[in-house]
């Protein structure tokens, strides 16, 4: 199975420091949507691995991020691409969880659900717990200068071998190449 993981705020859709809250608080960054349909397109499974807080700190509820969720379904559908899957994360960061990014757990998961091994396999994102996870895991990690991407790299530390993208559009038409 051809897999690519992408984290969701800040790589498909615009970050808030106050959390992403509600259906009309999701905002697709210009050509994500396109990107997703470009690897639906070229025979990739696309999954979306998010930490989600905001559940455990009450700021939204279960049925609201399904609402989330369901609108980027159908952004991404209506650009011509899927979404095969979407695994979060709804603990609070001292919670001390395994599937919290930076722990491997959610990346783990998605291997065994999808029943594929994740070495090399594509796992996008733009902070530096995602860079983390992937490498825990043996994925590519990957960078994304979105969201919080230019602060993570400006900031150092990156796994080894990750690769860096001004977007996730650039990313796929350099991986798609």
């Amino acid at each position: 199975m051809k897999l690519v993981i992408l984290d969701r705020d800040g790589t498909i859709n615009h970050d808030s420091d106050q959390y992403i809250k509600s259906p009309a608080e999701w905002r697709p960054i210009k050509g994500s949507l396109e990107a997703i349909a470009l690897l639906t397109q070229g025979g990739y499974r696309v999954v979306v691995a998010t930490n989600q807080s905001g559940l455990a700190r009450g700021l939204f509820d279960m049925a609201t991020l399904n609402a989330i969720h369901d609108a980027m379904h159908k952004a991404v559908a209506h650009a011509g691409g899927r979404i095969d899957a979407v695994f979060f994360c709804p603990h609070a960061a001292d919670a001390n969880c395994e599937c919290r990014k930076p722990n491997p757990g959610m990346l783990l998961e998605i291997g065994r659900r999808m029943n594929v091994a994740l070495d090399g396999v594509p796992f996008v994102g733009d902070a530096m717990r995602d860079l983390q996870a992937a490498a825990a895991v043996g994925a590519m990690p990957v960078l994304v200068l979105t969201g919080k991407g230019r602060k993570t790299q400006k900031d150092g530390g990156l796994p080894e071998g990750t690769r860096v993208f001004p977007d996730l559009a650039a990313f796929v038409n350099d991986f798609l190449k």
